[in-house]
């Protein structure tokens, strides 16, 4: 038992005593794959987070090296993101200049206590949580991100001074200020990077493209002898471990961004992996499991440099197109990062920032997903508008407001349709109920009303079922046709709480009044349940309670029946 629990806290124990020879063959390649592209993009996505470019390195080591011991996916490839690295800036630029060692201390806190968050949610079993973002959301929120990402690399790509934020329309005022500065040998060094980054991306998917700009970048550099902004001198060695200093003050500025950031870097993470497992045999996820495994992996991380890590899009699709089978090629993957930090870092001292820069967007603006809204607009149009919304307050009032709004307004959306089921009227054709509404042609029974409700019957849906009720049972009379008998079939009907009881008693009062009889037709146990509970059961009848429409509509023939016989036998007698 003991045992059994330490192994589902540590995954690498199932997995590492039967790893074999062919599984080993798979993830070196794939572990140093991507450890060859985090390199670049380490660098790329520290200097999105406003950091210096070394710490994108040191979040591409411990973190790697504790997800492979603990994450549940075989092939989650974990290390800096474009889009935490984008909150980590938005959240810190306000509190400390970019680069500097306050920055740096709050970068590394704000890692430490997104972990803590991460973890504390993974030992309450949150892992639920990951149902609460919907798709929609999501590319609203990624889209927006993607082009606040990009904009805010055009100092970079353009050679300009502009200031840092992030609300795009300070960033396209910005731009147009600062556009009579543009540097043209940096614009072009930008265009080429990315017309490479996308002609490899497109003919040559299985190269390290990325590596293959950087190399280039560093070589036109020194044979040219232009000048650009470069990176300049990047430390040697692999990070130390230090301690946090736990400042109540900093713990409760940052308490909101790590909140967001814990809920956005999982979430990302989950549907990363979730996406790949769909592809492998054999593969399982634990949604608890892995936010224990993130949370661990940004804590220790902190204590090495890290700043806040996640599971990422790009290096988890080239692990898998690579051949990764378990959790070895991160660790490979590590190693490799670790080599290049011990003996090549002097080797990226003239790498134009413009490269870099280049590395970023490319691999961004693949997020901003056109295609998906207008699928929206044609099939969902209330979730198009979701994501909309969701885009534009990214965009516009901030990536916290816009994802917590998005969240907000997704749950509103939800609410809304569970208080208004789909309600129908039904009519019979060829023995079979339908909708008069979808199908005219069905007939109705004269004197009877036979009514579907499909969700369930609670304080946010029983207004709307009373209406529909009421409505309909008007809409007869207005036609000139008395009602005698509401027939529900309630097969859809999955629970009933004691608002929806109440609401039951007063139709039934008025039923009363009018002389109508209300018949259910295939209750489920748990309404049975409560009805009889609440002694509705006994109000209404036993004897009007029937296994399914077919029954009940059988049932009200039968009693007509054995009327007609029986009025035929009293005037037999009488005569």
């Amino acid at each position: 038992m003991y045992f059994a629990a330490v192994r589902k806290w540590f995954p690498i124990l199932d997995w590492l005593p039967r790893y074999s020879r062919v599984e080993f063959l798979g993830d070196l390649p794939a572990g140093l794959t991507v450890g060859v592209m985090l390199i670049p993009q380490g660098m790329a996505y520290a200097m999105i987070a406003g950091l210096p470019v070394v710490y994108g390195l040191y979040a591409s080591i411990v973190p790697l090296i504790v997800y492979a011991v603990m994450g549940t996916s075989k092939q989650l490839a974990v290390g800096p993101v474009a889009m935490d690295s984008l909150l980590v800036a938005t959240g810190l630029l306000g509190l400390a200049a970019a680069g500097t060692g306050r920055y740096i201390e709050l970068a590394l806190l704000l890692a430490f206590m997104t972990g803590v968050l991460q973890l504390t949610l993974g030992l309450l079993r949150m892992g639920f949580l990951a149902n609460f973002l919907s798709r929609p959301v999501i590319s609203g929120f990624t889209s927006a991100a993607a082009l606040i990402i990009s904009l805010n690399q055009l100092p970079n790509l353009l050679g300009i001074e502009m200031e840092r934020s992030s609300h795009l329309h300070h960033l396209l005022a910005g731009a147009w200020s600062s556009a009579k500065q543009l540097d043209g040998a940096t614009l072009g060094m930008s265009a080429v990077s990315m017309a490479v980054l996308l002609g490899l991306r497109r003919w040559a998917p299985k190269v390290p493209s990325a590596l293959v700009v950087v190399v280039l970048g560093i070589l036109f550099v020194q044979w040219s002898g232009i000048e650009f902004d470069v990176v300049g001198e990047v430390p040697s060695g692999l990070p130390g471990f230090a301690f946090h200093a736990m400042n109540w003050g900093d713990v409760q500025l940052l308490l909101p961004m790590a909140g967001t950031l814990a809920l956005i870097a999982f979430m990302e993470s989950f549907s990363v992996a979730t996406a790949v497992s769909e592809k492998e045999a054999n593969s399982s996820l634990d949604a608890n499991q892995e936010l224990r495994a993130l949370g661990t992996a940004n804590m220790l991380g902190s204590w090495f440099g890290s700043y806040p890590i996640t599971g990422g899009f790009s290096r988890t699709a080239v692990n898998l197109r690579s051949g990764a089978k378990t959790g070895m090629s991160g660790l490979i993957s590590a190693g490799v990062v670790a080599l290049t930090l011990t003996f090549l870092m002097p080797v990226f001292a003239p790498l134009p920032t413009a490269v870099l820069g280049a590395i970023i967007v490319v691999a961004v603006l693949g997020l901003v997903n056109v295609q998906y809204f207008c699928k929206l607009w044609f099939t969902h149009k209330a979730e198009a508008v979701l994501l909309l919304l969701t885009f534009s307050l990214t965009a516009f009032a901030g990536m916290v407001a816009g994802i917590a709004s998005g969240m907000a307004l997704s749950l509103v959306l939800t609410l809304y349709r569970t208080s208004m089921p789909h309600t129908a009227e039904l009519g019979q054709i060829n023995g079979v109920y339908r909708n008069v509404q979808r199908f005219p042609e069905a007939t109705q029974s004269e004197g009877q009303l036979i009514l579907r409700f499909d969700g369930p019957l609670n304080y946010a849906s029983q207004a709307h079922f009373k209406r529909f009720v009421l409505s309909r049972l008007a809409s007869r009379k207005d036609g000139g046709e008395s009602i005698h008998r509401v027939v529900l079939s309630a097969e859809s009907i999955p629970h009933l709480d004691a608002t929806a009881v109440a609401m039951l008693e007063e139709l039934l009062d008025q039923f009363e009044s009018d002389n109508i009889t209300l018949h259910m037709a295939g209750p489920t146990g748990p309404v049975r349940d409560v009805l009889d509970r609440s002694g509705l059961m006994k109000r209404i009848g036993t004897e009007r309670f029937h296994t399914g429409l077919a029954t009940a509509m059988g049932h009200e023939k039968a009693t007509e029946d054995r009327k007609g016989m029986a009025t035929q036998t009293l005037h037999a007698k009488n005569s």
